[in-house]
């Protein structure tokens, strides 16, 4: 009987070897550089787990307790890694479980192969067990899907799926396996995709266009930059800080571009949006260009599109074709890799300073660190603040820690007050808004960047929503770190229930279980805090801790996020209080 080293040694010395479909998903897998991935196992992807069993030493499986926690451990994964992550699992159930992740890394655009297995080929259509259309099904989440009925399909379209995850926008792309391709036989070789025809992933930059950004912006007396995860995406951030070091342009950034240029950098001025900063909101209807890079105008960073910067030329950077023009109209749209581009772009740029400009910005700071700011820092009411809490763990981790972030309150006050040294640190779920992301994000995270502090900062809801996860930090003794911020409510929901539904706290009350006792339950060393004296000491015993760590922080049950937009309005109609 060939034994599986002589079987390694035979695909060394030739082209092609037979092999069955699900070892040569391995095979693919391996030959894309895949390490780590996650899944959960049944009985239409039995044959592709049965071959993982023999390549324990090159690939490493994590089991998640929900095919859910598989999808955003990847995505955790390949955020904070850059790399393309891999979740998996079976047909049915376990493929309709990966919906939200794929939905959440669509929006999000982050690079992940989801592989599912599927009945057998002459079942399919018959409502057999287990069958679900998940092509048909994610075909609106997905990037790029594709259904395998021969095991001779899968060394092309594996290679594919790689090469659409990760290339020009990134995306997810799901790849469904019957389970008859899994078994059959077939002449097995790889080559990696470089190409795919009519799919243009990276446009070639205009130098006109590029040439009259340029003349705007040196012709600018209020230059105001907005930048996205697409400076993080395309690897830009030096180019970023180039610029606006060179121009001496104030610059803000959405929620998912945070941490591309460090919060301490003096025209780094804070986050645009619905709960953003005062400043650059309330001035980005004052400024006379806009240029947006690697963003794409979402309605959380717009408000009321017709109020949103129309006094502005508008300059769009964008690897998207599909949204130049798709909310905000660009008087210069500047199509290609955000890293490309910038570079074309600087050595055409005067050097400026901007000082009165800035000023403005630094007066509107001060408005809101006197009505808000201080008060979320360094209260003085008795009840603890998530910004407090936030404010800690800065100090704790020097600004070095990855947060992971869920939906919520807890993820606008740690968007507004994370304070970030290095790129790829704040991974939070932007567009889709996905409560239960943040603890399996985390896990993902830490194994993409183990010389890495990771924080996961959750809510009591979101965390109930995959808290099933502990288990595999337990069972792999994942170091990660997990902040609860309890204020026994759905928080965001309340508020707006407060502001807008007249108080009316229609199912927002939590009755929340000990989560100490469960975190120790998982044998993960836990503490609660519910007092300020304690919360510095409890914080730094977390971070020193080089292992598995749960805080709870019984934070105040009734405690509001501001600045906000309310839905529906204008970026000036910013709110204070």
């Amino acid at each position: 009987m060939e034994t599986l080293k002589e079987k390694k040694i035979q695909i060394k010395k030739e082209k092609t070897v037979k092999i069955s479909g699900a070892e040569a998903i391995i095979h693919c897998l391996l030959a894309e550089g895949v390490d780590l991935l996650y899944g959960y196992p049944g009985g239409a992807i039995m044959p592709v787990y049965d071959e993982l069993y023999k390549f324990q030493d090159k690939l490493t499986h994590i089991l998640t307790r929900h095919e859910q926690g598989a999808t955003h451990a990847a995505q955790g994964y390949a955020r904070i890694s850059g790399k393309v992550g891999v979740a998996m699992a079976t047909s049915g159930p376990g493929a309709t479980n990966l919906v939200t992740g794929l939905a959440d890394a669509q929006i999000d655009s982050t690079p992940m192969i989801c592989i599912t297995g599927q009945v057998p080929r002459h079942l399919l259509g018959s409502d057999a067990f287990q069958e679900t259309d998940i092509i048909g099904i994610s075909t609106p989440v997905t990037k790029w899907n594709y259904q395998i009925t021969k095991a001779s399909e899968i060394p092309e379209v594996m290679a594919k799926a790689f090469y659409i995850a990760k290339s020009g926008r990134p995306g997810p792309v799901l790849v469904d396996i019957t389970k008859n391709a899994q078994f059959d036989e077939f002449e097995f070789s790889y080559k990696k995709c470089t190409g795919v025809r009519s799919y243009n992933p990276k446009p070639k930059p205009n130098s006109e266009a590029i040439k009259a950004a340029a003349k705007l912006i040196n012709t600018a007396k209020k230059p105001f930059i907005v930048w996205g995860q697409g400076v993080i995406l395309g690897q830009a951030e030096e180019e970023l800080k180039d610029l606006v070091e060179k121009a001496g342009i104030p610059a803000a950034w959405t929620i998912m571009g945070a941490s591309a240029l460090d919060t301490g950098h003096p025209l780094n001025v804070g986050m645009v949006g619905m709960h953003g900063n005062y400043g650059p909101n309330i001035l980005t209807n004052e400024c006379d260009v806009l240029i947006a890079i690697g963003m794409r105008f979402d309605d959380r960073v717009t408000g009321r599109l017709a109020d949103y910067a129309t006094q502005a030329k508008v300059i769009h950077f964008e690897i998207d074709p599909a949204e130049i023009n798709k909310n905000v109209h660009a008087d210069v749209a500047v199509l290609g890799d955000s890293k490309e581009t910038l570079n074309l772009l600087l050595p055409l740029l005067d050097s400026n300073k901007h000082e009165a400009w800035h000023n403005v910005f630094k007066e509107k700071y001060q408005i809101e660190f006197d009505t808000v700011i201080k008060k979320d820092i360094h209260p003085t009411k008795d009840g603890l603040t998530m910004g407090e809490v936030i404010e800690e763990i800065n100090i704790a981790t020097e600004h070095k820690a990855a947060i992971v972030t869920d939906v919520g309150q807890h993820q606008m006050i740690a968007c507004r007050y994370a304070k970030f040294k290095e790129t790829k640190s704040n991974i939070t779920s932007g567009g889709l808004g996905t409560m239960g992301f943040a603890l399996p994000a985390a896990i993902g995270a830490k194994m993409g960047a183990m010389d890495r502090e990771v924080v996961a900062v959750i809510g009591d809801g979101g965390y109930q929503m995959t808290i099933q996860e502990l288990g595999v930090i337990f069972q792999h003794n994942i170091p990660v770190k997990i902040v609860v911020l309890n204020n026994d409510h759905l928080g965001m929901v309340r508020q707006w229930q407060e502001l807008f539904f007249d108080k009316r706290y229609a199912s927002t009350v939590m009755v929340n279980p000990d989560f100490v006792k469960i975190a120790e339950g998982y044998h993960i060393e836990a503490k609660s805090v519910s007092e300020r004296k304690d919360l510095k000491a409890a914080v730094q015993e977390m971070i020193a801790s080089d292992k598995p760590y749960f805080l709870e922080v019984k934070v105040e049950k009734e405690d509001n996020v501001f600045p906000m937009i309310p839905s529906g309005a204008a970026v000036s109609e910013i709110r204070l209080k």
